[in-house]
């Protein structure tokens, strides 16, 4: 009796400290006052069906358990040795059932408000660990599936010595299956946080489309109000880039080429409200014209040189802009004409900056954004490392 009241007062203190931990993961504030339960062991759940994914794990487990016994009797005598593992294998199937119901079903039900409920499933799964242990291997003894190397004077040190070795088990299984729910927790964790960034790029790709639409429709509206015989075109080009936009873009590469015909298309509705006096000047120098890069990624820069350049700029207006690829190294200067007064104001970034900024964040270890207001003219100089997507 002695020997059960010391082991259930150790396995009293293992759950308390399982509970403490379950308390610190599984819940976190969502306001002052409030808590919220990500994880519920309510008997509700216990009644659920047995995992049957968890259960293979086990078995697993157990599985490397029969193996570090025959290491250690290899360890001892080589005598035998089949056998010796066959006892191994039968003490194995039957404390790997056992340790499932503990960590599984005995733990998750234990708590100080059932305390007397919760005592007796302790002082249960001792004794399995202890005289079921014993049972076990007299049945197989009965079976002549498990052969005895050991005799013993009186029972109670035969049911001792069984419940060390079970102990040995039981921290085994305790080891192996922290580390397993530790590795698990971390993908899950690495999983929500792709899936929180894919989210949010999304977010941020569906802000750039309406913005690229409102601004191109701004300026087909001033065509169509100063009754421009040049609307119909503006609408038609609108209409070819909104069709690439929806088929062409969904993915999370397109070539380079594709991205370089959406600019020239854009480039060309632009051309279309102004006259001779505005300058456009696009070139490039990319080695491979199929080189994937994302979508929509360097139209924001031109974008924003037109509607806060060029549109605001009353004489000599220009936009100047160069695209260089080299061995993975983008390079993409936009410069655009501004007023004098823009550069005493500043710099101040827009919300299509601002979009393609976090974007680059989420999609690029190495990378730099920089815009630089100078005199009459602005600069903004996008340099991208394409080997370093995330």
């Amino acid at each position: 009796m002695s020997f059960l009241h010391k082991n259930t007062i150790l396995l009293l203190v293992l759950k308390a400290t399982v509970n403490k931990q379950q308390v610190m993961v599984n819940k976190q504030p969502v306001g002052e006052g409030k808590v919220l339960p990500i994880f519920n062991l309510s008997n509700h759940q216990m009644k659920q069906p047995p995992n049957t994914k968890r259960f293979t794990f086990y078995l697993w487990v157990g599985l490397g358990f029969i193996v570090l016994g025959v290491l250690s009797d290899l360890s001892e005598s080589h005598d035998e040795l089949f056998r010796r593992a066959l006892n191994n294998a039968w003490a194995a199937v039957y404390l790997t059932v056992v340790n499932y119901l503990l960590f599984e079903y005995t733990l998750p039900r234990l708590s100080w408000k059932r305390f007397f409920s919760s005592l007796l499933l302790l002082a249960l799964q001792v004794f399995l660990y202890s005289w079921g242990s014993y049972a076990w291997r007299h049945i197989g003894i009965g079976l002549t599936v498990y052969t005895p190397y050991k005799t013993y004077r009186f029972i109670s040190h035969e049911v001792a010595d069984r419940m060390g070795y079970s102990i040995e088990s039981f921290i085994f299984f305790g080891i192996i299956r922290h580390i397993y729910n530790h590795i698990r927790l971390r993908q899950a964790t690495q999983q929500l946080r792709i899936e929180k960034q894919q989210a949010e790029l999304n977010y941020l790709k569906s802000q750039t489309n309406p913005h690229f639409l409102f601004n191109t429709l701004n300026n087909i509206y001033s065509l169509a109000r100063d009754k421009s015989d040049l609307a119909p075109e503006s609408i038609l080009r609108l209409s070819k880039m909104l069709r690439f936009m929806l088929y062409e873009t969904g993915g999370d590469y397109i070539a380079i080429e594709q991205e370089l015909k959406i600019i020239s298309d854009y480039l060309a509705l632009e051309k279309l409200r102004y006259d001779d006096s505005l300058l456009v000047t696009f070139n490039y120098d990319i080695e491979d014209m199929k080189q994937a890069i994302p979508p929509l990624l360097l139209i924001p820069l031109v974008e924003n040189a037109f509607k806060h350049g060029v549109s605001e700029t009353r004489s000599r207006p220009f936009v100047d802009i160069h695209l260089t690829i080299n061995k993975r190294q983008l390079v993409f200067v936009v410069k655009n004409s501004t007023e004098e007064l823009a550069a005493e104001s500043g710099v101040k970034e827009n919300i299509g900056l601002s979009n393609l900024r976090r974007q680059l964040e989420l999609l690029f270890t190495d990378y730099n954004l920089t815009v630089q207001q100078g005199e009459a003219r602005f600069t903004a100089t996008l340099t991208i490392n394409l080997a370093s997507h995330v």
